[in-house]
């Protein structure tokens, strides 16, 4: 490796002060950001009633293994519900790229929001771009250490919040509220708020465009899911450009027919595309890995040129085939099979919500010992029954076992169960079967439970085995 490449490698981070701009991409990121806000922040603030269960309209309850959406209970054995949904955000991810490049970057993703909100704090105490720029080149002093010292301080009230709103999420948010500024809060709440607030801190304030250069792996693998036909922010050279190149409006070169008769393109080098580019990239340059897709280039290029009464369009969403003057499709094979698997995978996770049971019994043989011969030369296995009634009322149950004839069914002191609404209940049943009915290996039975008062709830089974002497293996 020579010097100088060396050197390019670990060149020291260049500050970038984003300018702010008004447009109607930036209009959409503001709409966005305060809708995002509103849901992340107000949300565990939100009541649901429940006749069973707490009112917290979202609640993810670790200690009862329930996670409460509004009018969905998902419980602990529920959990294929959440790969469900990664594969349909996952799919999502791949559908949209394939078709509108990085816009979840540009507008959706928790990186963008924060910077967005952190950056704006920023311009209310500091000011815009030069500025900035200008309270940074200066010495140390009374006033710019108040302007910073305000910045980080809001910066980490920012943060804090947004750390605690998620710890809110795991419990009823006005009691852990007011536990955790009272120290009665359990350790995790403070480990978890203080967590979050060192690396939203961090990732938003500090590190900012470096965590989606650097950190991101979407900006790595993204170029396997574009095309010639994926929309991108792009720059049209050939209008900028123009024989001549660009150049800035001069008395010679002030209207779009003195620049054509010299061969000069409509980009006046001004600037503006770049100084509002939160990753610090001239997007003339081209495509490149930093472009989140926010377009807040495309705003400031659009009002540069509305004021010159020359036409938006300079800076664009575009495909590479529409940026050559060729027809751009959307609907391809790629984008169809992307769709189609999108689709597929909503339904299915539809389906499986839909048809949650009210009742479910789960039967796990006990193997230690995997069988017991009695006194009386009769053989018995031993189980434990997990019982989950998923409804709002409790249920009185009868568990009976079928399938092994002339065996007993040991369930203690149970004639019969009560469960407890939106509760579970582990049951030992011990089976025994008469010695002169064995036979060597094992024997399939099922487990039955039979809801007593409730004739809209059937009966549920759950498939056990008998083990013998000789057949343990």
């Amino acid at each position: 490796m020579t010097e100088s490449s060396a050197q390019q490698m670990s060149a020291a981070r260049v500050s970038i002060y984003p300018r702010s701009v008004k447009g109607r991409f930036r209009n959409v990121k503001w709409a966005i950001l305060g809708f995002a806000y509103g849901v992340y922040f107000l949300l565990p603030w939100l009541r649901w009633e429940r006749s069973v269960g707490p009112d917290q309209a979202v609640l993810f309850d670790i200690a009862d293994r329930k996670f409460y959406m509004f009018g969905l209970v998902a419980h602990a054995q529920d959990l294929f519900w959440l790969t469900g949904f990664l594969l349909i955000a996952a799919l999502l991810l791949f559908f949209v790229t394939g078709i509108a490049g990085r816009v979840f970057c540009g507008y959706f993703c928790f990186q963008t929001l924060w910077t967005d909100l952190y950056m704006l704090i920023e311009r209310l105490v500091q000011g815009d771009r030069v500025a900035r720029i200008r309270l940074d080149k200066a010495p140390w002093g009374a006033g710019k250490l108040l302007r910073k010292s305000l910045t980080h301080l809001l910066w980490l009230l920012a943060a804090f919040w947004t750390g605690l709103t998620f710890t809110l999420y795991w419990a009823n948010a006005p009691q852990l509220l007011t536990q955790w500024f009272t120290g009665a809060a359990p350790f995790a709440a403070y480990a978890t708020t203080l967590f979050l607030t060192a690396t939203t801190y961090v990732m938003a304030g500090l590190a900012r465009e470096q965590v989606c250069t650097y950190m991101c792996p979407y900006a790595r693998f993204q170029s396997v899911m574009f095309d010639a036909d994926t929309r991108i922010v792009a720059y049209d050279g050939k209008r900028g450009e123009g024989a001549m190149g660009r150049h800035k409006v001069t008395r010679d070169l002030k209207t779009q027919d003195q620049r054509a008769r010299q061969n000069v393109g409509d980009c006046i080098d001004c600037g503006y595309c770049v100084q509002v580019c939160p990753t610090g990239i001239d997007i003339r340059d081209g495509l490149q890995v930093q472009c989140i897709t926010c377009a807040l280039c495309i705003d400031a290029c659009d009002t540069i040129m509305d004021t010159l009464g020359w036409g938006p369009g300079l800076i664009r969403y575009t495909s590479e085939k529409q940026s050559r003057g060729e027809t751009s499709r959307i609907w391809k094979p790629k984008t169809i099979a992307y769709g189609l698997f999108l689709v597929a995978a909503v339904m299915g996770l539809g389906w499986s919500i839909s048809q949650q049971a009210p009742l479910e019994m789960s039967v796990v043989q006990v193997r230690q010992p995997l069988f017991v011969r009695l006194s009386d030369g009769r053989i018995q296995n031993s189980y434990e029954l997990h019982l989950e009634n998923k409804t709002d009322e409790p249920l009185q149950l009868a568990i009976m076992m079928r399938g092994l004839a002339g065996s007993e069914l040991d369930l203690g002191k149970l004639a019969s169960i009560e469960l407890g609404a939106q509760r579970s209940v582990r049951v030992v049943a011990r089976v025994r079967w008469e010695a002169e009915h064995r036979v060597k290996g094992s024997r399939s039975f099922q487990f039955d439970v039979v809801p007593q008062q409730r004739v809209d709830i059937g009966m549920v089974s759950a498939p056990a085995t008998f083990y013998l002497p000789g057949g343990e293996h």
